[in-house]
């Protein structure tokens, strides 16, 4: 796991990351100064529950995923995050807070990564980057709220149908009239995420394929053929 300098990266972290994105380049070009890179393997974790950090992590390429193990200490995944997205911006504002997740890489993946004392100084002279930070928090807790009222409902088809959509907004691509999606979780992934079984997923995809919702490629890609039939089913 190698460690270097973002300044002289192809495609620095700072150009990549809203929370930058109203720095001039000489602010970019400083701050690209500051930031370390770490490769993390397939697998690896970047931080563990319960774990003290003081490190904001930003995905240069990659996808991560952020869990908590529940009291039956099974995964329950939080979010999946990708290019561009952040994670350990509550140890930037509280210096005594523990994670309350672990972070694991779903793929290789290339972080940034700014220290506590550097984010400080940077937020000190750029109130606006406080501002962003706060924003995609906010942004981030109503996800929270949303999937813990997916999780809350007793029907897996809704849970599941959710999932499809959120996946499609995040990682969907418009070809020829239909959303491909790159699925960054595995079947048992998924289902972690959505809190049921491997075989429910299963089950309900094929269900989704025979309604025409959805077909599905392999196990890493999903084409989502009617969007406003899969919004139906839960609701939305």
């Amino acid at each position: 796991m190698n460690e270097h300098s973002c300044q002289h990266a192809a495609e620095p972290c700072t150009r990549k990351v809203p929370i930058f994105a109203a720095l001039t380049d000489e602010d970019l070009s400083r701050i690209s100064a500051m930031i370390k890179h770490r490769k993390f393997a397939k697998g690896q974790p970047l931080i563990l529950e319960g774990e003290p950090s003081d490190t904001l992590h930003i995905i240069q390429w990659g996808h991560v995923k952020l869990s908590k193990m529940t009291p039956e200490g099974k995964e329950q995944i939080l979010h999946v995050l990708t290019n561009g997205d952040f994670f350990g911006e509550l140890s930037i504002f509280n210096s005594d807070e523990l994670s309350n997740f672990s972070a694991y890489a779903l793929k290789d993946t290339n972080i940034c990564m700014l220290t506590r004392t550097d984010m400080e100084q940077l937020m000190t002279e750029n109130p606006e980057i406080s501002v962003r930070i706060l924003k995609s928090v906010t942004k981030r807790l109503a996800h929270t709220e949303n999937l813990a009222q997916s999780l809350a409902t007793k029907d897996p088809e809704i849970r599941i149908a959710y999932m499809i959509m959120e996946l499609s907004d995040k990682y969907g691509k418009l070809r020829s009239g239909n959303i491909h999606i790159a699925l960054p979780l595995s079947r048992e992934g998924i289902a972690n995420y959505v809190g049921v079984t491997r075989e429910t997923i299963s089950r309900k995809f094929s269900k989704f394929e025979q309604l025409g919702l959805i077909k599905l490629v392999g196990n890493k890609k999903m084409i989502l053929l009617d969007p406003a039939g899969m919004e139906k089913i839960y609701g939305g």
